[in-house]
C-alpha cells in the first residue's frame, strides 16, 4: 500500500512538472504511458491548464454583442440577422434585459416591412385587372370618341347657369390623359388648335416655367401664344398634397368663338341623357 501510494505521488510530481512546463494533458499522458483519463486527471489535479491550450469561447463575444444590439433597440430577429445566431441562443443571452420600446419611425419600418408582401401581391393583381380591362376597350370609333368627349365635357367643362350666362366652352384639367382625349375630340368636331386659347393655373410656390413648358409640349402649341398664367398664392399654414416634381398645376383651355359649340355640346348631354332613360324619359328639357 505504501509503494502504490509513494508510486502515485512520484507520477504525480513529474505530471505536475510536465503540467507547469506547458504540456498539454497529451503531451503528458504519451510522456508518462498513463493511457487512463481518470488517473490522468487525479495526477493534474488542481494544477490549471497552460493558457496555450484554452480555446476561446466564441460564444462569449457573440452574447456580449447580442446584449449590446438588445440595449440599442434591436428585435430578436434583428440580432438573429446581424450575428448569424440561433433565436434560442439570443433569447438565452438578453432574455434578462427589458424589452425596448420601438420609436415611431421604427414602428413604421416594422409595418411596412410585415405589409410589403401583401402590398406587392395587391399591386401586382391591380396592375393586371387594369391591363385586362385596358384590352376590353380597344379603339375607339368616331362616334364613341364623340359620345365620350361630350360626357366628358359636362362633368369638367365649364357650364351656363341661370345666374351666369356664359356659353362659354372651357375645360381645365390636372391629367395629362384627360387633355389628350379632350383635345382628340376636339379635333373630331374639327376644332383647329388656332382656335383654343390656353392658360396655366398653378401655386406660385411651383416651378411654373416648367409647368408651362410640360404642357406646351403635351398639347403641340407653342408657350409662346399661352395666355397669362394664374398664379395662386402659397399659404404656409395648408399642407398641400400636389407637390414635388410631378406637379404641374391645371391647364385651361378656352375655345374662341365658342357660344354655338357650347349650344351644340349641352344639346349632346341632353341627347345622351334622355338615350340613356330609356323606359323613363325626361329629366333634361331639349
Amino acid at each position: 500500500m505504501t509503494n502504490t501510494h509513494t508510486g502515485f505521488e512520484s507520477l504525480r510530481d513529474e505530471a505536475l512538472a510536465l503540467r507547469r512546463a506547458g504540456l498539454s494533458r497529451r503531451q503528458i499522458r504519451d510522456r508518462l504511458k498513463v493511457d487512463d483519463d481518470h488517473l490522468l486527471t487525479r495526477l493534474l489535479q488542481g494544477e490549471p491548464p497552460p493558457e496555450w491550450t484554452k480555446r476561446p469561447n466564441a460564444k462569449d463575444d457573440l452574447r456580449a454583442q447580442a446584449r449590446e444590439l438588445r440595449r440599442a433597440g434591436k428585435t430578436y430577429n434583428e440580432i438573429v440577422a446581424e450575428l448569424g445566431v440561433s433565436k434560442s441562443s439570443v433569447s438565452l443571452w438578453v432574455r434578462d434585459l427589458p424589452k425596448p420600446i420601438p420609436s415611431p419611425e421604427r414602428m413604421h419600418r416594422m409595418r411596412e416591412a410585415r405589409w410589403a408582401p401583401y402590398r406587392e401581391a395587391r399591386d401586382r393583381q391591380c396592375a393586371e385587372t387594369k391591363a385586362a380591362a385596358a384590352k376590353e376597350i380597344g379603339k375607339l370609333s368616331d362616334r364613341e370618341l364623340f359620345l365620350i368627349g361630350a360626357g366628358l365635357y359636362w362633368a369638367e367643362g365649364s357650364k351656363d347657369k341661370p345666374y351666369r350666362r356664359t356659353e362659354v366652352v372651357a375645360f381645365v384639367n390636372s391629367d395629362p390623359d384627360m387633355i389628350r382625349v379632350y383635345l382628340r375630340w376636339l379635333d373630331l368636331l374639327g376644332v383647329g388648335r388656332d382656335r383654343l386659347h390656353l392658360h396655366v393655373m398653378i401655386h406660385e410656390s411651383a416651378d411654373v416655367a416648367g409647368a408651362e413648358r410640360y404642357w406646351a409640349d403635351l398639347t403641340g402649341v407653342d408657350v409662346t401664344t399661352f395666355g397669362k398664367t394664374t398664379l395662386k398664392k402659397h399659404n404656409p399654414k395648408t399642407v398641400r398634397k400636389n407637390v414635388g416634381e410631378g406637379y404641374r398645376g391645371c391647364l385651361v383651355i378656352r375655345v374662341k368663338q365658342g357660344a354655338d359649340l357650347y349650344r351644340r355640346i349641352e344639346g349632346w348631354w341632353c341627347g345622351i341623357v334622355l338615350g340613356a332613360e330609356r323606359d323613363h324619359p325626361g329629366g333634361c328639357p331639349v
